[in-house]
């Protein structure tokens, strides 16, 4: 999104602070989102970077409770969204790492990106392929989100309906090609994507995974 330099003189006025307003610069110049909005982004991110321990990071028990207002339970979708926000793979989320990371589900991220993230979300075992075993485990913990109890030849019904569905070679996993082919049959799925509130950023965490219909379901329909 190109920034004007009226946007940049101004925002240098109210910070004044020239080497964070060239940071934020960049930062909008690789990401959807404009210098304001990175703004308000980065006084969100100092919240909750400073919610249990006051370090500038956010740690996973803060991230945990940011979601799900609750820092102590494991819980696959939150330590799975941490992981992939944690681009360095140094336990901790920088606050780069958290404008790149939450500039994918900005209404105007590209598709393709959406998809290799979730492709990403769903690959549990960092293979490159997403094996039965991780999507049952996902299925079943979306399920667990959204308070629905199916019995174990429902869930079954859905991974093969999946599997069928996106595993083109056969070969019993379904890897990025085949995802990329298999996601757009299927828009519905990339709703969970998309936080339309990330086109005007407020003070307030966007809750951007539970607070949205959870719709990856409707592949058995």
């Amino acid at each position: 999104m190109p920034v004007s330099i009226k946007e940049c003189c101004c925002f240098l006025r109210k910070i004044g602070n020239p080497r964070r307003i060239i940071h934020f610069a960049l930062l909008a110049s690789e990401t959807s989102f404009s210098i304001n909005e990175i703004e308000a982004l980065y006084d969100l991110f100092e919240r909750l970077s400073h919610a249990i321990i006051e370090d500038g990071l956010i740690h996973k028990e803060e991230f945990r409770l940011a979601l799900f207002g609750d820092s102590s339970t494991h819980n696959l979708l939150a330590d799975r969204l941490f992981d992939i926000f944690d681009i360095k793979k140094n336990g901790v989320i920088e606050f780069d790492e958290f404008v790149r990371s939450l500039s994918i589900f900005h209404p105007d991220a590209p598709e393709s990106v959406k998809i290799e993230f979730m492709f990403r979300l769903y690959d549990l075992k960092h293979n490159g392929f997403i094996e039965r075993d991780e999507l049952k485990e996902m299925v079943l913990a979306l399920l667990s989100e959204i308070n629905v109890d199916l019995s174990n030849d429902e869930v079954e019904a859905i991974l093969d309906k999946t599997i069928l569905d996106a595993d083109l070679n056969d070969d019993g996993k379904i890897d990025l090609e085949e995802w990329k082919v298999f996601i757009p049959k299927y828009p519905s799925l990339l709703n969970n994507m998309t936080l339309p509130l990330l086109r005007e950023i407020t003070q307030a965490f966007p809750n951007f995974v539970l607070n949205t219909q959870v719709r990856d379901l409707e592949i058995v329909t």
